[in-house]
């Protein structure tokens, strides 16, 4: 037993100081391996407080540069807008003196009917001249000219049909005994006018395109539908985007060419207190466009009178006298089985109730039937194009081009 223990005594001797050793030389490496992991961490710590510096100084490089490219955009677009708004001003400018030229080339040349016709054809590309100047110039931060009387719905609309290259597509249907507030009737006039011009654009030819004036518990509604394809969703939420705008519409956004009249429209809705909105789909599949008057914007008084036309107007249709009956207005497209109304006779001064019922006045824009007149005399015919073209000019009648920022 003493010789079989000897050996194997050493052996575990051996054994233990192998495992002693491991132990010591295990510890040792662990001790380096800790001592280099703390490094380690304290290396990385260090380069986690350089990114984080790093970070916050690129996070801030990037907010100041951002502010400093709006800034810049702001300015390019001021400076834009003012360069625009001085052009237009000087555009609008010699549009009023070629209106004043035709004019007086109409009072001169006003027995001649086919001279006449011509004038007229060049006073209403000069109309439609005129709502594109306005309409810049109101993206620029101008302001439209004001109006001193106020002017009924119906005239309104009117007003806003003869503005538009493809004005007897047009058909105007419903009244209401309420009369738009003097500030609010160019504004009304151009965004209505912006609406339809869309309609007859984005519509076949030929189809035609209403205009139905309601009485709402709101107020009053100018309702527009056309027949053309209707708009998307993407196209309805940016058209939502631009007729209720939370922020400056800048014009360098407005795509090439540029689309002012949802711009336009949004612009001068929210400066003077109605609504538009271009989501629903008309009858006929198209778009239906709603502009709601608020019944602040509304009043019960009677246009002001025209002043009494020149000599050789004295037949045209005119504000009647207290004392005689007024004519019923004639509808633009009148239906073919509804004979046309008397020549003098009377329109009912009440209601089916026996309410008052305010009389009509002349149409701001007045535009010739669609179906075949009857053959006039070259007097009466020139007569009643001087009627149109008056009613044409008292829609665009305003005191002043510029008035201030509060009207």
């Amino acid at each position: 037993m003493t010789f079989v223990q000897g050996p194997l005594l050493w052996a575990l001797i051996v054994v233990a100081l192998v495992a002693v050793g491991a132990v010591l030389r295990a510890r040792k490496t662990n001790i380096g391996l800790r001592r280099q992991n703390s490094q380690l961490r304290g290396e990385r710590d260090a380069l986690q407080r350089q990114r984080d510096e790093l970070h916050a100084a690129h996070t801030s490089l990037s907010h100041r540069q951002a502010s400093e490219m709006a800034e810049v955009r702001k300015d390019a677009e001021e400076e834009t807008k003012a360069v625009l708004k001085a052009a237009v001003r000087t555009l609008q400018g010699l549009a009023d003196e070629q209106q004043v030229v035709v004019e007086n080339a109409q009072k001169k040349h006003g027995d001649d009917p086919d001279m006449l016709a011509d004038l007229m054809a060049i006073d209403h590309a000069n109309s439609q001249f005129g709502r594109r100047a306005q309409g810049i110039a109101v993206l620029c931060g101008g302001w439209l000219g004001r109006r001193e009387t106020v002017a009924s719905v119906f005239d309104v609309a009117r007003s806003a049909q003869g503005r538009i290259r493809q004005f007897d597509r047009v058909r105007v249907n419903g009244q209401v005994n309420f009369s738009v507030v003097s500030k609010a009737v160019e504004p009304v006039a151009v965004v209505l006018a912006e609406l339809l011009a869309n309609a007859t654009n984005y519509s076949a030819p030929g189809t035609p395109v209403e205009i139905n004036i309601q009485a709402v518990p709101k107020g009053v509604c100018l309702i527009v539908d056309d027949a053309g394809l209707g708009m998307g969703q993407e196209e309805k939420d940016r058209a939502a985007a631009l007729l209720a705008p939370q922020a400056a519409i800048s014009v360098s956004s407005l795509g090439i060419p540029p689309q002012f009249g949802f711009a336009v429209s949004g612009v001068l809705a929210a400066r003077y207190g109605f609504r538009v909105s271009v989501d629903s789909v008309s009858p006929y599949g198209g778009v239906r466009a709603v502009v709601l008057l608020p019944d602040e914007l509304l009043t019960t008084d009677a246009p002001v009178p025209a002043p009494a036309p020149v000599a050789h107007d004295a037949g045209v249709s005119t504000l009647p006298r207290r004392q005689e009956p007024a004519p019923a207005p004639t509808p633009l497209f009148p239906p073919p089985q509804q004979p046309a109304p008397a020549a003098h006779s009377p329109a009912p001064f009440t209601t089916a109730g026996g309410l008052p019922k305010r009389r009509r006045k002349s149409p701001v824009s007045a535009v010739p039937s669609a179906e075949p007149a009857p053959v006039r005399s070259n007097e009466e015919t020139a007569s009643r194009l001087g009627a149109f073209q008056r009613g044409t000019r008292s829609g665009r009648d305003m005191t002043t081009m510029e008035g201030p920022e509060i009207q």
